[in-house]
């Protein structure tokens, strides 16, 4: 997100847009924890203290933090996310890498994706993302400072080489203002410099970051996105409202969710060996049948057999039925075809 706290704060007031503002702490210890861009062109950047920023810009506006509502907004943005892929790994309130190669758009084109999120965000808070694309999580993440602010930036497999090589070596993720001050007493100001070191030297000159940095300035980086939860279960209801008594009217209440839930779990490659039945009474005391496969199901005439077969389990039902639900677990994910991939071009 683009300057977050403080775009939140602008949103929210208007009469604060296009005004230099900070989001932090007013008092001689405070800390700037945020700065709008048009505080920005004085110099102002987070962590700064508070006193040094109203030095530089007399004209400065300083606003609480307000976490709350950063969070509401966070997990707004959070739901775009989910509307396009699950493998989603924060790394703030404001960012977190997304892994879009196998999307639930069904769009083949990175760029493209990244246009949709952004157009999404936008449409959803009001307020601009930054994005970077490319093949791997240092390369994106590289990205994604380089066309700020409501920019998205590309990274090209062919592109790496050229634009690492040239780039200042302060510029690059994970590298501090205390390492890059090192590096350039040893010669490394840019990463063709950084390139030119062997695995050996780098170790010996930064104990174990040296590999990373030999690998980085080459464009390799094998992290996966790592999801910060598993989907466990997948599931559809349907509330009924006058109660049902006979088998034919629950099991057409039942039929007409099944090809909802089988389409929620295909679209995301998962498909699962237990299959739970959920009755809601008039009561509204409920049971839940199961019954779990040796192997996932992969055809959805087979779910239909098996929950048809835990229904007549339990009828006839003692009252009648208001919710009817039917949920899958134990998932595997298909091997997905390694050709599967993205045309940069």
């Amino acid at each position: 997100m683009d300057a977050f706290f403080a775009s939140v704060e602008q949103l929210d007031d208007p009469s604060l847009a296009g005004k230099p503002l900070v989001v932090g702490g007013s008092n001689d210890r405070g800390v700037v924890a945020a700065a709008s861009y048009e505080a920005r062109k004085f110099g102002i950047h987070s962590a700064m203290p508070t006193h040094e920023a109203v030095r530089r810009c007399r004209d400065l506006i300083i606003r609480p933090a307000r976490f709350e509502r950063y969070k509401e907004i966070s997990n707004q943005v959070r739901a775009v996310f989910a509307t396009v892929t699950d493998l989603i790994e924060p790394l703030s309130i404001d960012e977190a890498y997304l892994d879009v190669t196998d999307n639930k758009l069904g769009i083949t084109d990175p760029i493209e994706v990244g246009h949709y999120i952004k157009n999404q965000i936008v449409e959803e808070t009001g307020l601009t993302a930054s994005a970077g694309v490319s093949y791997n999580k240092f390369l994106a993440k590289m990205a994604s400072d380089m066309d700020k602010p409501n920019g998205l930036f590309v990274i090209k497999p062919d592109e790496v080489h050229e634009l690492l090589g040239q780039l200042p070596i302060h510029k690059f993720y994970g590298i501090g203002k205390v390492t890059a001050e090192k590096m350039r007493h040893l010669g490394i100001h840019r990463g063709k410099d950084l390139r030119a070191l062997s695995l050996e030297q780098l170790n010996r000159y930064f104990g174990n970051q040296g590999s990373w940095y030999y690998h980085i300035v080459r464009g390799e980086d094998n992290r996966l996105v790592k999801n910060d939860r598993t989907t466990k279960s997948i599931g559809v209801e349907n509330t009924i409202g006058n109660p049902l008594f006979e088998l034919p009217e629950v099991w057409q209440k039942i039929e007409k969710i099944l090809p909802q839930l089988w389409q929620r779990t295909s679209k995301r490659q998962l498909f699962g060996r237990t299959v739970i039945l959920k009755l809601k009474f008039e009561d509204f005391t409920q049971i839940t049948r199961s019954h779990t496969e040796q192997e996932q199901l992969t055809d959805i005439a087979e779910l239909q057999q098996i929950v048809r077969l835990l229904l007549e389990q339990v009828y006839p039902f003692e009252q009648g039925i208001r919710l009817v639900g039917v949920s899958l677990s134990n998932f595997e994910s298909l091997p997905i075809d390694p050709q599967l991939y993205f045309n940069f071009d």
